[in-house]
């Protein structure tokens, strides 16, 4: 084995790792914030390292072909960078308007000891 498919596993073993971590999560916590918590992080941790080792692949066997299937894979990369900065603004994005959608209607969290979003009667 050489060095880039070493990286391509050693990158697929931490995404598969942050993904079974927030699978974990989501079935472990107890409520939705914590839950969106888990997910959300876990997610686009999990994303990032199987991004990269899409974009580690398309460098690999850019090195290898020349010509037009070279122009392929420099598809592959700059697609998989698209993908990434779409993947980086819309996941915590995402996470906070559920978030707020479920405070709005008025689920509450389990185990909140101190809660400053509580409205003061």
């Amino acid at each position: 084995m050489d060095g880039w498919t070493i990286a391509m596993i050693v990158l697929l073993a931490i995404s598969i790792f942050f993904i079974l971590l927030g699978t974990i999560g989501l079935h472990r916590f107890p409520d939705v914030y914590t839950r969106l918590h888990a997910a959300t992080k876990t997610t686009t941790f999990g994303s990032i390292f199987l991004i990269a080792a899409v974009i580690v692949y398309g460098a690999f066997r850019l090195t290898e072909v020349s010509g037009d299937n070279a122009g392929s894979f420099m598809h592959l990369i700059g697609m998989s960078i698209i993908a990434l900065l779409a993947l980086l603004l819309t996941n915590p994005t995402g996470a906070h308007a559920i978030a707020r959608a479920a405070r709005r209607t008025g689920v509450e969290p389990e185990q909140a000891v101190i809660d400053d979003y509580r409205e003061v009667k």
